[in-house]
């Protein structure tokens, strides 16, 4: 009878290790749009920190060149979700493609349009880039986007500027110290990193804080987050969730860490060999990172009024973007471990 009991107890060990390993090495692909970029911080630091094993899920990173090529991958099934813009989720619907969102990790979008330094004398408004080469990380990406909006909101035609994809990095700084492209729409850290050689660089928009937030869109406009297609979050609740608690343990570190911490656990190759421009950058970025991992509402909504500005197609398409989104994982996981707000 011991020797059955034994048996049993055995097997039923051996079970639960089994599952557990099993659940631990859940493995999702996650495509992210310019790992360089600190607006995807989060998603880099979650993997840094260890957040995802901790969380029960095996996660491969893939750094692609912008988010529409993430998108891309993701629709192509390379990738199983995007860290990438919100706003995507919005586009997409106009085709009938459902994208949802399901943990935000970046409250603002931290888009800058800024003017090559050989271009600053003759490149004093957004109406002056009518015509002109402009940089984007890769075309139908956010930054593509954002440039058409604010042509339109400038009374020109979205497209009356050439689209260059120059991605988001050190490429992107490259060419506009080189003069290949008249401006572009960049994000941190290579904005500092331009900023730090030359002083009189000339910003023509900026939504790196709330206040420049409103001014750009009159509202709040949320940025960086994790979505996929609403089949794989249906079919992969539990893969969803542990990726949702990871990004949210990920966001609580940041803002119970100095800049300085935060720095050192980043790859170096993602740093770069200028850290001090890097800490400085980041110093800046910080603030635009999430408390809570939820989405506005409101800021969903006015995603959805900006595209409809420079896309008829989304003006007409009647989108519910209620439904390009989710806060139900975020929910979950302030119910389970308190860790959302």
């Amino acid at each position: 009878m011991k020797n059955t009991i034994a048996r049993l107890a055995g097997a039923l060990l051996a079970l639960t290790l089994t599952t557990s390993l099993a659940a631990a090495q859940s493995k999702v692909t996650i495509a992210v749009g310019g790992g360089s970029c600190l607006c995807y911080l989060p998603t880099v630091l979650a993997k840094q920190l260890g957040e995802y094993e901790k969380a029960g899920v095996s996660v491969e990173l893939v750094d692609l060149k912008g988010g529409s090529d993430a998108l891309k991958a993701v629709l192509g099934g390379s990738a199983d979700v995007v860290s990438g813009y919100f706003d995507h989720c919005v586009n997409l619907a106009a085709k009938k493609q459902e994208l949802q969102s399901f943990v935000v990790y970046d409250r603002y979008p931290g888009l800058v349009l800024v003017v090559a330094p050989s271009r600053t004398n003759d490149i004093k408004s957004v109406k002056d880039l009518a015509g002109k080469k402009v940089g984007v990380s890769a075309p139908g990406s956010s930054t593509d986007f954002f440039l058409k909006y604010m042509l339109k909101k400038n009374g020109l035609d979205p497209t009356s500027a050439a689209v260059i994809g120059v991605g988001l990095g050190a490429t992107a700084v490259a060419a506009m110290e080189q003069g290949q492209i008249d401006a572009a729409v960049m994000l941190d850290p290579s904005v500092t990193v331009l900023q730090g050689s030359r002083k009189d660089l000339r910003i023509l928009s900026d939504t790196r804080t709330q206040k420049d937030t409103l001014e750009t869109f009159g509202g709040e406009y949320p940025g960086g987050a994790l979505y996929s297609t609403v089949a794989w979050i249906n079919g992969h609740e539990k893969e969803a969730q542990a990726l949702t608690n990871a990004i949210l343990a990920t966001l609580a570190w940041i803002h119970s860490h100095s800049p300085e911490e935060i720095m050192a656990k980043m790859p170096e190759e993602t740093v770069g060999k200028n850290k001090d421009l890097y800490l400085a950058a980041l110093k800046n970025t910080i603030p635009m990172y999430s408390e809570t991992g939820k989405m506005d509402p409101k800021g969903a909504d006015a995603v959805l009024n900006v595209f409809s500005v420079g896309s008829p197609e989304v003006a007409n398409a009647k989108i519910d973007v209620s439904k390009t989104f989710t806060n139900k994982f975020v929910e979950q996981a302030k119910k389970t471990t308190g860790s959302a707000k």
